[in-house]
C-alpha cells in the first residue's frame, strides 16, 4: 500500500504520512552523533567524525559535521553531506545578506526559520525531494544570549536546552 503514496513528496498517504519525510528521517538516523547542550555562560556542541569511506583509512575520508555560518552562529549537521553543504552555503548566504543590509548578525531563531521554511518548501512542491539532513544550531545574540535549536527535514523546529541528532539519539533510558 505504501508503494503507491512514496513515489510523490506531496501525497499523503491515507494514515496522514509523507513517506519521503519519513524516508528523510532514516537517513538522519544512520549518520553520526550530534549533541547540543546549552548553559548559562555558553553552549557545548559535540559531533562523532564517521569514515565516509571504509576502504581509505585517511584523514581526508571524513566528512565534516560542523560548520561556522557567522561569528555568532555555528551548526552541526546529521544527514546526507551533500543537501548539508546546501543548506549551510544557504544560510551563510541569509547572514551575510542580513548584515550587509541591516549592519549587525542576525537573530539566531530568524535565521532558523527562514532556513526552516525552505525546508517545508522542498516537502510541498513536486519534483523535489526534501532534504534528508538535521541540523542543530547554536547560537549568541544581544537579545536572548546563548541559543540552541534543532530542526528536522519536514522542516519543524524547537528550542532546546540539551538535544541529539543522528544515530541512536531516539534511545531513551540511557543513564549518563
Amino acid at each position: 500500500m505504501a508503494r503507491r503514496y512514496d513515489t510523490r513528496t506531496t501525497i499523503f498517504s491515507p494514515e496522514g504520512r509523507l513517506y519521503q519525510v519519513e524516508y528523510a528521517m532514516e537517513a538522519i538516523g544512520h549518520a553520526g552523533t550530534c549533541l547540543g547542550i546549552l548553559a548559562a555562560d555558553g553552549i557545548i556542541l559535540a559531533a562523532e567524525k564517521k569514515n565516509t569511506n571504509v576502504l581509505l583509512d585517511d584523514e581526508n575520508a571524513f566528512s565534516d559535521k560542523i560548520y561556522k555560518l557567522h561569528d555568532d552562529m555555528v551548526c552541526s549537521v546529521a544527514g546526507i553531506t551533500s543537501d548539508a553543504n546546501v543548506l549551510t552555503n544557504h544560510l551563510r548566504l541569509m547572514a551575510q545578506r542580513y548584515l550587509l543590509r541591516y549592519g549587525e548578525p542576525m537573530p539566531c531563531e530568524q535565521l532558523v526559520t527562514l532556513l526552516c521554511d525552505v525546508k517545508q518548501a522542498y516537502t510541498q512542491y513536486g519534483g523535489k525531494r526534501p532534504f534528508g539532513v538535521s541540523i542543530l544550531y547554536m547560537g549568541w545574540d544581544k537579545h536572548y544570549g546563548f541559543q540552541l535549536y534543532q530542526s528536522d527535514p519536514s522542516g519543524n523546529y524547537g528550542g532546546w536546552k540539551a538535544t541529539c541528532i543522528g544515530n541512536n539519539s531516539n534511545v531513551s533510558g540511557k543513564s549518563l
